[in-house]
């Protein structure tokens, strides 16, 4: 079979918070005519952001079409849940016109792209496309590209500073496996700090590739969807710094999950939270939350201390039950610490 016959899948990979979910919504509900399925890989036990994408679910997505994996990186659990998972959507009475895959957080791509070529799906799927999101507010502001003196000086003052940080290296892995990478957060970062962002970024890539402004993921599908990449054949113009090795691990990043009882004040919340990441270095943080008195469940997701959250939609006959997923860095999360702070 020849790539036209083939069902193209695009992969959406980006730092924590960097707007993966929010593209995908747009994409779903502005697919050109496309049938969409999503596959979403959500890093710890508990998923959040599947359980958004179904509430957005449209009649180019319907909510079937939406899997969820949350039992550990797919480039990991490939033979137990990725190919299976593929399986499923390629078995579908109406088979889609393009998958979608959204990435953790912590996602390395370029491992997900050797499992395209597993016998069982080869033939029948290609990547037609990397697409990296790109925080362009946090990379101007430097926080995934240490600035290069600096480390020099740090090695040379230390000889076991020969790596640099675990969220440099999966920053700079997604970033060098991109096809097209979207600057989000574009209004909150203006014009200089997205031209910032560019020579970061640029300074990353193994080869030039276009770099897009976008704001809450507005951008034409026909910009990300069809470029045709077949990039499980272009392995080699991807770097990575694992590179060589025959697997790599998630033990820099660890997750919790925390059950909350129902929330009388949204602001003491929210405070919580800013304190989470000022004080214990807590990266992410999402989840549903409920308020007294409300019908409606509260979705909160923060990068750092900048928190958004809304009500989403009525719990209906779902359980009033709150529950906040947190990430940090392996040595960072402190359970006891962590629900000390939330009051629980």
């Amino acid at each position: 079979m020849n790539t036209l016959t083939k069902v193209p899948v695009t992969v959406v990979t980006g730092f924590l918070g960097s707007g993966k979910t929010t593209l995908i919504q747009h994409l779903i509900r502005n697919a050109n005519g496309k049938k969409l399925a999503v596959l979403v890989n959500e890093f710890g036990s508990e998923g959040v952001d599947g359980e958004i994408l179904k509430s957005c679910a449209h009649d180019n997505c319907p909510s079937e079409n939406i899997v969820e994996l949350a039992n550990g990186c797919i480039c990991c659990t490939v033979a137990d849940d990725f190919i299976p998972a593929m399986e499923q959507l390629l078995a579908r009475r109406v088979k889609p016109d393009h998958i979608v895959i959204e990435t953790s957080g912590l996602a390395l791509p370029k491992p997900l792209l050797k499992a395209f070529d597993w016998p069982e799906i080869r033939s029948r799927i290609t990547v037609d496309g990397v697409i990296a999101l790109a925080d362009a507010e946090a990379v101007a502001a430097g926080r995934f590209a240490p600035d290069p003196a600096a480390v020099d000086a740090q090695r040379a003052a230390d000889d076991s500073l020969d790596h640099e940080t675990p969220l440099s290296e999966v920053f700079e892995d997604q970033i060098a496996c991109a096809d097209i990478v979207l600057l989000t957060k574009a209004d909150l970062a203006g014009s200089e700090g997205i031209e910032a962002a560019k020579v970061v970024i640029a300074a990353e890539m193994p080869r030039e590739v276009p770099m897009l402004p976008v704001v809450d993921g507005a951008i034409d599908a026909r910009v990300i969807l069809g470029l045709e990449a077949a990039a499980e054949d272009d392995l080699a113009a991807r770097p990575s710094h694992h590179d060589g090795e025959n697997e790599h691990e998630h033990n820099d990043f660890n997750s919790v999950v925390i059950d909350l009882p129902e929330i009388a004040d949204v602001d003491t919340l929210i405070a919580s939270i800013k304190g989470l990441a000022r004080e214990q270095n807590v990266l992410r943080a999402k989840g549903y939350i409920a308020i007294e008195g409300k019908p409606m469940r509260l979705l909160v997701q923060s990068v750092g201390e900048r928190v958004r959250h809304q009500f989403d939609m009525p719990w209906g006959v779902r359980p009033r039950q709150s529950k906040l997923v947190v990430i940090g860095e392996h040595g960072d999360i402190d359970e006891a610490a962590i629900r000390a702070r939330l009051g629980v």
